[in-house]
């Protein structure tokens, strides 16, 4: 099994989610440069990154790649068999990947969108003003909980990710107790800190 990835970004939930399980993988760092060459454009067409190889498999898209991971590891708990709280944590990962997760597009990619810098400087002040609403949410689903669900599972590796990128973008959350509570927690976990370790980030 194969991930791929560049530090920091999106595949570091996935990654953490690894070592969580405790599998043989290896990850293979791509440089920028290389999202767009043929040899990697023929496992993600979109040239970008996670792509996860298992066998045969060529899976890309983070939330699909976290539930396939769980799937195939049950015994793990990270995508719990009840129906609801299956659902429930589903919910959580399709909102930190289709509402966090896009919104930060809008500041990290926003070139892709207009050439203009006025509306660029829009995009990054809407998005900024989004993400404070978002992480707002999550930090109150965290009330009295250590994990978002209330067990662990594949959304917190997601959401341990974007919190990374708002740190990195200077979007103040400090305010946030149970997000804030909730990163140090998963900045001590001996898994996060093995993936963080490969991706040179500590």
């Amino acid at each position: 099994m194969k991930l791929y990835y560049m530090p920091g970004s999106c595949p570091l939930a996935s990654h953490i989610v690894l070592e969580w399980l405790g599998i043989e993988y290896e990850a293979v760092a791509i440089p920028r440069e290389q999202l767009k060459q043929p040899e990697f454009l023929a496992l993600n067409p979109v040239g970008s990154v996670p792509v996860l190889t298992d066998g045969d498999l060529v899976l890309t898209q983070s939330a699909a790649i976290l539930q396939y991971l769980a799937e195939k590891h049950p015994e793990s708990g990270l995508l719990p068999a009840d129906l609801k709280a299956r659902a429930e944590t589903l919910r959580w990962l399709a909102f930190i990947n289709a509402d966090v997760h896009k919104t930060f597009g809008l500041i990290f990619g926003k070139a892709k969108y207009t050439s203009e810098v006025s509306a660029q400087d829009q995009f990054g002040q809407g998005a900024r003003a989004m993400l404070r609403r978002l992480f707002e949410i999550l930090d109150k689903q965290l009330e009295g909980k250590e994990w978002v669900t209330g067990t662990r599972s594949i959304v917190d590796p997601y959401l341990f990710t974007v919190l990374n990128w708002a740190v990195r973008i200077e979007l103040d959350l400090s305010d946030l107790r149970n997000l804030q509570a909730f990163r140090e927690r998963m900045n001590q976990d001996a898994g996060v800190r093995a993936a963080l370790k490969e991706q040179g980030l500590i």
